[in-house]
């Protein structure tokens, strides 16, 4: 495997795909963009360059290097080369991001997740989990996303809804989003939220896997898995039970599929000190930072000032630390850049 120039340890590569399986159906988009490879019927998500877990397991999320190492344990054994020394100082070892290839082979439940305060509270984490989608792809006739309740809704009414498992009534309550690709939602913590059946994104989300699940039937199995563990009225506090009317969507809605610019920041404002991502087209510079490339269409190479190029094709999904420096995109190459906040974004 290539690797662009950096510490012994730290180094530019293309990663594997790294799909454990899920609970809903999907992954044919996703096979279809690394021209092959793991398309099962439950593989909907590729979680890429992922120090992350997911919820209650040991190892099961983790991304590996190709030559079989757990990427979270090379961070963490030169973290500094990884993320950079003002990272560090702000996130500690974390890489304070977790990317995704999603693809919604079927509506995804109506759920949401916890902030900072929640999770710290009731979950001895760091994180919560506010998230943004990039749509890449969409199939079927009506490709939808729902975000946000579109009028005020009381806490008893939602209890009575997950108590009852009335999904109508959920699902009905939530503004219904159309999107093609392009488009990018913003999804602050607390917003009861789904992805439609035919969409397939990129996903940025904090380094977390806490999700409560308000609708659950037909989906779990029971309710245990549903509230992380939680008591019931403890999880339904996540809830934002606020109407999200047109000014805040488009607050948090960003159409960019017709913005031909080499760079093109992807993101909604508040999404900044969560996460960033930029759609790359053609040559571009690249400031030293972790990151996450993932190539959506085309071919070309990642250089910087001493080493191999980096070989990159259409699905293939990279990994790059702060210590490969000032790096150089080149190639007729489309592709999404993902990034961690900055350091002082949210001191």
């Amino acid at each position: 495997m290539s690797s662009v120039h950096s510490s012994s340890s730290a180094r530019a590569t293309v990663l594997p795909a790294n799909q454990p399986r899920q609970f809903y159906r999907g992954g044919a988009s996703i096979a279809a963009l690394r021209g092959g490879g793991d398309d099962r019927e439950f593989g909907p998500e590729d979680w890429v360059a992922s120090t992350t877990t997911r919820f209650g397991q040991d190892e099961s999320g983790l991304s590996r290097l190709p030559d079989g190492r757990l990427l979270r344990d090379v961070v963490s054994a030169d973290p500094r080369s990884w993320l950079g020394a003002d990272h560090v100082s702000a996130y500690g070892e974390s890489t304070a991001l977790l990317v995704k290839l999603l693809d919604a082979g079927q509506r995804l439940p109506v759920h949401c997740h916890p902030d900072d305060v929640f999770a710290k509270q009731h979950l001895g984490s760091r994180f919560g989990k506010t998230e943004a989608w990039i749509v890449v792809g969409t199939s079927g006739a009506n490709p939808v996303v729902y975000l946000g309740f579109r009028d005020d809704v009381t806490p008893e009414t939602v209890a009575e809804w997950v108590r009852t498992q009335d999904s109508s009534a959920m699902l009905g309550s939530l503004n219904e989003i159309p999107v093609k690709p392009g488009d990018t939602v913003h999804v602050p913590a607390g917003t009861p939220h789904a992805i439609g059946a035919g969409v397939f994104i990129v996903e940025l989300q904090q380094p977390t896997d806490f999700s409560i699940t308000l609708e659950w039937q037909g989906f779990l199995t029971d309710a245990e898995g549903a509230f992380l563990g939680l008591e019931t009225a403890t999880a339904l506090e996540t809830v934002n039970h606020s109407g999200f009317d047109d000014a805040l969507l488009a607050s948090l809605i960003k159409r960019t599929g017709d913005l031909g610019e080499g760079r093109v920041p992807l993101l909604a404002e508040d999404a900044a000190p969560f996460f960033r991502a930029d759609r790359l087209h053609g040559s571009a510079e690249l400031d030293p930072s972790f990151g996450v490339l993932i190539v959506l269409d085309g071919s070309g190479e990642l250089h910087c000032a001493n080493g191999s190029p980096l070989p990159l094709r259409r699905g293939a999904t990279a990994v790059v630390p702060h210590a490969a420096g000032q790096t150089r995109l080149e190639g007729d190459l489309t592709t999404v850049l993902c990034r961690p906040p900055s350091a002082g974004s949210r001191a």
